[in-house]
């Protein structure tokens, strides 16, 4: 059936900063504050939208709004383009201002504490004009704004998707669980770290993400140390502290304290029992090239990560 609502012709940008507003805040009248509109001129936008669709796009109950099967639809393709035009307008200012341009990145947490700050350090040598900005968050979290084009890579560990999902991933480190303690901990004086040298010291342990948190479990487990033995925290500064202030030990991704590793304030051994690489890297949208700025962040990146292999 051909359609006659002429979408290109009638629609404009507001419209859909409108829908998405609304979307995002699940209520007018919070929309409206975010868009420094009053309630009646958003009402009437979103009558405006529904009108040109020939579609309800939200169902208004008690608490505000609900995007119908329809406005999801309408909502995926608003951000998207919104998302288009926001790099469209950071591109261009490649050529109304000194400015290299700019890359938006997702990072997972580990990534974001260990391999990231060297990384971003080296970009202000070799590409000191490009703006760059990081969101931090879980893979599920990232993967809906890297489908949009909100951000134009994540970083960080690399988990296998449940279903194909259209996204490239490129391993170009790994980050198996290592022992971490201060650089003058007893624990090296063993040529060889053993179960029962772990045993004479209180663990700190992260948990900075659930997935994470579960593997140093089961870890704990195959280890035979009881959990009552270690404390846990998801600030990697309260980790630190702990290390140099005590005997600890932590169980971590090897590369997550990087930047203590690099200056030999601590120190890591690998577990007495064999440990999953865990593969980290890049993803992607495979439909899209990389970006000037996206592609020297990656040849930074790369050298980087291959240096800290070394360690």
């Amino acid at each position: 059936m051909t359609s006659y609502r002429h979408l290109d012709q009638r629609l404009k940008v507001q419209h859909f900063r409108c829908v998405e507003a609304i979307a995002a805040r699940g209520s007018l009248l919070k929309a409206a504050a975010a868009l420094s509109l009053t309630q009646p001129a958003l009402s009437k936008s979103l009558r405006e939208v529904e009108d040109i669709l020939q579609i309800r796009l939200f169902d208004r109950h008690a608490r505000g709004v609900k995007p119908t099967a329809a406005g999801e639809a309408f909502i995926d393709s608003a951000r998207r383009m919104l998302a288009e035009l926001k790099r469209l307008d950071e591109t261009l200012d490649v050529f109304t201002s000194s400015s290299r341009g700019a890359l938006a990145l997702g990072v997972l947490p580990v990534a974001a504490s260990g391999v990231l700050p060297g990384v971003l350090t080296r970009m202000r040598t070799v590409a000191p004009d490009l703006r760059i900005r990081v969101e931090q968050g879980r893979t599920e979290e990232l993967l809906p704004l890297l489908a949009s084009g909100e951000i134009d890579l994540i970083v960080g560990r690399l988990y296998e998707p449940a279903l194909p999902d259209g996204f490239e991933r490129e391993a170009l480190w790994t980050e198996p669980m290592s022992i971490l303690a201060r650089a003058d901990h007893p624990i090296f004086a063993h040529a060889t770290v053993e179960v029962e040298h772990l045993r004479g010291y209180d663990l700190v342990l992260p948990t900075v993400t659930q997935r994470m948190g579960q593997e140093i479990e089961r870890l704990l487990q195959r280890l035979g140390l009881a959990p009552a033995t270690s404390y846990r925290s998801s600030s990697a500064g309260f980790i630190r502290e702990m290390l140099f202030g005590g005997d600890f030990l932590s169980i971590m991704p090897r590369l997550m304290m990087v930047g203590d590793l690099l200056r030999g304030t601590l120190r890591l051994a690998p577990l007495p029992i064999p440990s999953p690489e865990r593969p980290a890297g890049l993803i992607r949208r495979a439909d899209l090239p990389l970006s000037p700025a996206a592609r020297v962040f990656v040849e930074v990146l790369r050298e980087y990560v291959g240096e800290l292999a070394q360690i």
